[in-house]
């Protein structure tokens, strides 16, 4: 969602994460987005009817409600990488051992550079609430955080590979949590050996221009 109106600060973020869109590839400096959503574990209450030819396959409209886990995923666009974590839940903890998940895969790298959206789980406070102070610090320094701006969840990068994660891998019914995490281990190899990318048109000056009305008007 665009907000409807002039938004000083909105073109603000926007701008400075498109311009983060404009780095050329670098190993030492890996650009990282990263993003997170939730998954409804369903069951089936009727055994689904399989395809057959001419037919697909039909389910009963009627489903039960099994709980609900959380899809982390972080992708390295112009590297064509990413890695899913699959949680039970969304705390403040379970971000940021994410983050140590990330951090730990790129060990070598000078910093990260982390896109991402304002969630409230998603500050630095969070590391200090999940690992002592040295440790918490340690891991904050590997990263520069790049926010998106508010209603601004379109202009991660990361949405867009958690779109395909769902359209291609989770979208259906599942009732398991342990068959979510199977299923995006296969779905991650896949994506990662086949070196898929995100090839990013949109630019600060396309902005100007197609979303020139959210910018403030200056007087005199």
């Amino acid at each position: 969602m665009i907000p409807p109106k002039q938004n000083g600060s909105f073109v603000a973020n926007m701008e400075m994460v498109l311009d983060v869109y404009k780095r050329p590839l670098d190993p030492r400096y890996p650009v990282i987005c990263m993003d997170e959503s939730p998954k409804q574990l369903i069951a089936e209450t009727r055994v689904p009817v399989a395809p057959s030819p001419g037919q697909p396959a039909r389910h009963d409209y009627e489903y039960r409600r099994c709980g609900v886990c959380n899809i982390f995923l972080a992708c390295e666009p112009l590297a064509g990488k990413r890695m899913v974590k699959i949680t039970e839940r969304k705390t403040k903890r379970d971000w940021a051992c994410f983050l140590e998940e990330i951090a730990g895969q790129y060990e070598s790298v000078e910093r990260i550079t982390l896109v991402m959206d304002n969630l409230n789980t998603h500050k630095p406070g969070s590391l200090y609430e999940a690992f002592p102070p040295h440790k918490a610090k340690a891991l904050w320094d590997r990263f520069e955080f790049v926010y998106t701006p508010k209603h601004g969840s379109w202009l991660n990068m990361a949405e867009i590979e958690l779109n395909v994660l769902t359209g291609q891998c989770l979208n259906r019914r599942i009732d398991d949590i342990e068959v979510i995490r199977r299923e995006v281990r296969a779905w991650q190899e896949y994506r990662n050996n086949k070196n898929a990318k995100v090839n990013w048109q949109f630019t600060t000056e396309d902005a100007r221009i197609k979303l020139s009305r959210l910018y403030p008007t200056l007087e005199g």
